[in-house]
């Protein structure tokens, strides 16, 4: 059962009852108290405010919840040792693309990608245990669990192979871990914005990770925050993105309401161990390999940034060391999110990537460049 949308507002609906209801008993007793006619007023005005502010609470919290409860995802189900796990297929062809997600996020962040590449290959987006359809797990939530959990998933959705692994982010980790596990079955790999293996021991990102760390008193307002629906009070369950549908981006815009704060504090707590999980995978030979890296230039440029982008930009670079036939593209004007940023050039160069997989585009001529687009 999910404990903050489901179990919290039911909690706070029920407390929410026994306010009113404390308060609506004392406000009649206070007619036969003797009370003077100041005090009578006075107690009525603070119990009927609390019994407002009461109701105002629960029946936030209890909205949010019903609509969270109430929303479709596309897709099916499957179970994958015996918990339940969404994926969303879309497209025919081969090789299928499957795409991860990075850290916080499900497979809805791929919303308004997925349906035009659907038009080159099958397409399938998917959530990790513990966001948006899927169940969740126990930690740990490492990369070698969430690879066998994937393999276990495409097993049981019946997804041919080879695939095309997508990883975002954190993403990128878990699609190495697979290519590692699976080799048979990848046909090429797809980075975008893609973390490192142990990058996190980097002192560039140490320095930078120390300053945005959040106190715990930050983190469990902002939990609060969300258990009692506050976001959607401040619109932060609409809005629309570039290259979603109408339908997609409502999904897209709600999940924005819908953190699932213990699942991203058990991956959080295992992105050491995913880097020594993956420290040590590749090079994949001649695998087809196609990095997006976010635009440097567009980021703020203060001290402990400027050292972080270029040791980020490093990394990227040393991605192309996976394989002998890469490329590097650089979406200019793009920050870490660059399927949403630049969907299309997402769209575009993956479409390319696909037809030279299949042979029916010409073969990669600048194996090994990095250009901006």
């Amino acid at each position: 059962m999910d404990f903050d949308y489901v179990v919290v507002p039911t909690i706070v609906v029920l407390i929410g009852i026994l306010v009113v209801w404390l308060a609506t008993l004392r406000i009649l007793s206070l007619r036969r108290r003797s009370y003077p006619t100041w005090r009578k007023v006075t107690e009525c005005m603070v119990l009927s405010l609390a019994a407002l502010i009461a109701v105002a609470i629960a029946g936030i919290s209890g909205f949010n919840a019903i609509v969270l409860r109430a929303k479709k995802l596309p897709g099916k189900t499957y179970l994958v040792n015996g918990h339940g796990m969404r994926i969303d297929c879309r497209g025919t062809g081969s090789p299928t693309i499957v795409l991860e997600a990075g850290g916080g996020n499900d497979g809805l962040i791929w919303g308004g990608v997925q349906p035009v590449l659907a038009k080159t290959t099958r397409v399938c987006s998917y959530d990790r245990a513990g966001y948006g359809g899927s169940q969740a797990l126990p930690p740990p939530r490492d990369a070698d669990h969430i690879a066998v959990e994937l393999h276990g998933l495409l097993t049981a959705a019946k997804v041919d192979q080879p695939i095309v692994l997508i990883g975002h982010s954190h993403g990128g980790i878990y699609i190495r871990d697979y290519a590692t596990r699976y080799p048979d079955a990848i046909a090429g790999l797809v980075f975008v914005d893609s973390s490192t293996p142990l990058q996190d021991r980097n002192p560039a990102f140490k320095a930078i990770d120390y300053k945005r760390q959040p106190q715990r008193i930050e983190m469990l307002l902002e939990r609060v925050s969300f258990d009692l629906g506050i976001p959607r009070l401040f619109g932060a369950c609409s809005g629309s993105f570039p290259g979603f549908d109408p339908h997609a981006a409502k999904l897209h815009a709600e999940d924005r309401c819908h953190e699932p704060f213990g699942t991203i504090a058990s991956e959080g707590e295992s992105m050491d161990r995913d880097g020594e999980e993956t420290v040590h995978t590749g090079p994949y030979k001649a695998l087809p390999i196609l990095i997006f890296s976010h635009d440097s230039t567009e980021v703020d440029r203060n001290g402990q940034t400027v050292d972080l982008e270029k040791a980020f930009n490093q990394m990227q670079e040393d991605l192309k060391r996976l394989s002998t036939c890469n490329r590097r593209i650089i979406a200019k004007g793009s920050g870490h999110y660059v399927q949403l940023d630049r969907p299309e050039l997402v769209e575009k160069y993956v479409s390319l990537f696909i037809e030279q997989i299949r042979g029916k585009a010409p073969a990669l001529t600048d194996s090994g460049s990095t250009t901006t687009k």
